[in-house]
């Protein structure tokens, strides 16, 4: 099998070079590439990549994700998120190829306290967000075979988080103020690469390949459980209090108070949703799979970063 990964220097796309490696025969591209072409703002010279290459799977984990910045450059941002996934998608449905897209719960406008479900009205409240839903709109016109996957919160132990930020912060500062109107599921980049090539095994062999029509769709992908970003920050400080006696002396914390506060206390030229909470029933049922807390691949993540070299 031939895969075609986009996108490869992300925080989803490093830990998908890890994770499709072991399922074929893997090209892996960024937007610098050459002289095959991974860069979404040409999108005429992506086709022809997919073209050349000929893959069976597609997986495109690139994308502008600069949530504020988009809200002045709409165009590049519907470029790289609309029309550079549509024109793959065209190119996926010619090739018979599966095409693997990501998304975001920044669709939906955030209103209530119930997880969202896949077939939930959009309603988006940034161009962030609309650009990534006209992604998604563009792929199913298309027609082609598509698993289009709606994460949030989304941190990895390579470059920066919102973790690293708190670390860092804490080790400054002796009171943080996080937002606590915000909910949703820290969820790491290991868990979505590993996710992605457990369904990408099952469409392309195995005992479900003959139902390609029912498992084409979209599906929330994010850890189990929900939490604030203030809840987010004050896990992140508990677990690193604990592990003091591992950490460098440029480590240690000063922070003595984390407090609460609304959204409204930072000012963003793109609103945020105040409820990023993702129903995942439906990818556990069609996939087989238990989504774990995320409270685990946090912890997972801290023991990397703030365990000494």
């Amino acid at each position: 099998m031939k895969i075609l990964l986009l996108g490869r220097n992300g925080q989803v796309g490093w830990e998908l070079q890890r994770s499709l490696a072991p399922l074929g025969e893997l090209l892996t591209l960024d937007r610098h590439s050459h002289p095959a072409c991974g860069d979404l703002s040409q999108p005429d010279a992506l086709v022809q990549t997919v073209v050349n290459f000929q893959p069976q799977v597609i997986v495109n984990a690139a994308a502008h994700t600069a949530v504020d910045k988009a809200e002045s450059e709409p165009e590049l941002a519907r470029l790289l998120n609309a029309t550079a996934p549509g024109a793959l998608a065209q190119a996926a449905k010619a090739l018979g190829a599966w095409l693997v897209h990501y998304s975001t719960d920044y669709v939906f406008n955030g209103q209530g306290q119930t997880p969202w479900q896949e077939d939930d009205t959009t309603q988006p409240l940034s161009v962030y967000g609309q650009t990534k839903r006209e992604g998604e709109e563009l792929i199913a016109a298309s027609g082609c075979k598509h698993l289009i996957f709606r994460t949030s919160w989304v941190y990895a132990s390579r470059g920066g988080n919102f973790a690293k930020t708190m670390l860092r912060l804490a080790g400054e500062r002796d009171r943080l103020t996080v937002i606590d109107d915000q909910f949703g599921a820290p969820t790491g980049a290991d868990l979505i690469a590993d996710v992605t090539a457990h369904a990408i095994r099952q469409v392309t062999g195995g005992a479900q390949v003959n139902n390609e029509a029912a498992l084409s769709g979209i599906y929330h992908l994010v850890a189990s459980g929900h939490t604030t970003w203030h809840g987010y920050a004050s896990h992140v400080i508990d677990m690193a209090r604990k592990m003091e006696r591992q950490m460098a002396p440029a480590q240690l914390l000063k922070v003595q108070e984390i407090a609460p506060v609304a959204s409204s206390a930072f000012v963003t030229a793109a609103r945020r949703p105040h409820n990023s909470r993702l129903d995942t029933s439906k990818l556990q049922t069609t996939w087989g799979l238990h989504m774990p807390a995320w409270q685990h691949g946090v912890d997972r993540m801290l023991a990397e970063i703030l365990s000494p070299a």
